[in-house]
């Protein structure tokens, strides 16, 4: 299967995924799972340009969601910005961030760029949530409607909240996804690629090694701050946990459970992490062992992600 045909079959099947899902959902809580792994998914695709392509490490990218979400609770409020150009805000704030401070620590190398990457996600907790004047410290603030609820009702659509945001969500995990595809490649996304294998090598064959794992940084911060705007948008509130160090860790395991250098196997990942605690609520306190137990085994069992290592071995089973 050439690129072409596999980037055409991954869109598919996510468009018929998100389309086909809601027939299956007895309650409105289903399109808020829903949602929330479209979201996860798309923050875990983010790493998947950075750790999947460039093989860099990041244990600090949910501070970029706790910036994107901050812009859509701070922007109305303080400058009077509509929520979607708040959006737009938070990424670019991000993503400006990630180039600046992404010049110095990405000369670091394996742990050494995990502890740096990890300070980075701190430090931006911190500001969070120690500067309560602005954003209301660890209670948090509220965040403005984004308006597409009222919009559809004046033209006699009547939908929930959360069959709104399942659908805004399934359709920027789209657009994300046709992003990060189509880089696969691309020029550029080659020599993201070649880093992941030697970056000595990369570099004898003239690719601007600092250049592009800058550019990784960059597009997986502005994906982790979209992922953030829509989480505040959608929750209509926001506290300084979206930019805690648990949530990186959530997301970079949601990147490498599904398999780190697959756009799909992000969605799997995030699918995985974000409705399997719903189904093991049934057994109370035994819930995060059996989560645990099931990580551990796809890593032992399915070493490259649960969506390559099972391509893989229906490649070696087929005629």
């Amino acid at each position: 299967m050439n690129g072409i045909s596999v980037r055409t079959a991954t869109l598919l099947a996510l468009a018929v995924i998100i389309l086909l899902a809601p027939v299956l959902f007895p309650s409105s809580f289903y399109y808020r799972v829903g949602a929330l792994i479209f979201i996860n998914g798309l923050a875990a695709m983010g790493l998947v340009v950075l750790v999947g392509y460039a093989g860099q490490v990041s244990l600090g990218h949910a501070g970029f969601s706790g910036i994107g979400a901050y812009a859509c609770a701070l922007g109305p409020v303080h400058l009077g910005l509509p929520p979607l150009v708040c959006v737009a805000l938070g990424a670019a704030v991000s993503g400006l961030l990630a180039f600046l401070v992404g010049r110095p620590i990405l000369r670091l190398k394996a742990h050494y760029l995990a502890v740096a990457t990890l300070g980075l996600g701190i430090l931006i907790y911190m500001v969070i949530n120690n500067e309560g004047w602005l954003t209301g410290g660890p209670d948090g603030m509220t965040v403005p409607s984004l308006g597409v609820r009222s919009l559809l009702k004046g033209y006699g659509i009547k939908v929930t909240s959360s069959e709104m945001w399942y659908w805004i969500s399934g359709v920027v995990l789209l657009a994300g996804a046709f992003v990060a595809l189509n880089l696969h490649n691309s020029p550029a996304g080659r020599a993201l690629r070649s880093l992941h294998d030697s970056e000595v090598a990369a570099s004898t064959i003239g690719i601007d090694v600092a250049r592009m794992k800058l550019t990784a940084f960059v597009i997986s911060a502005v994906y982790a701050s979209v992922a953030g705007s829509q989480v505040a948008l959608m929750n209509r509130f926001v506290t300084p946990d979206v930019a805690g160090f648990m949530h990186s860790v959530e997301l970079l395991t949601m990147t490498v459970l599904g398999g780190a250098a697959s756009v799909l196997g992000a969605v799997v990942g995030a699918t995985i992490l974000t409705a399997l605690p719903q189904v093991l609520t049934v057994f109370e306190d035994f819930e995060h062992v059996l989560l645990g137990l099931i990580m551990m085994l796809v890593m032992i069992f399915l070493r490259e992600g649960l969506v390559p290592s099972l391509a893989r071995r229906m490649r070696r089973s087929a005629p």
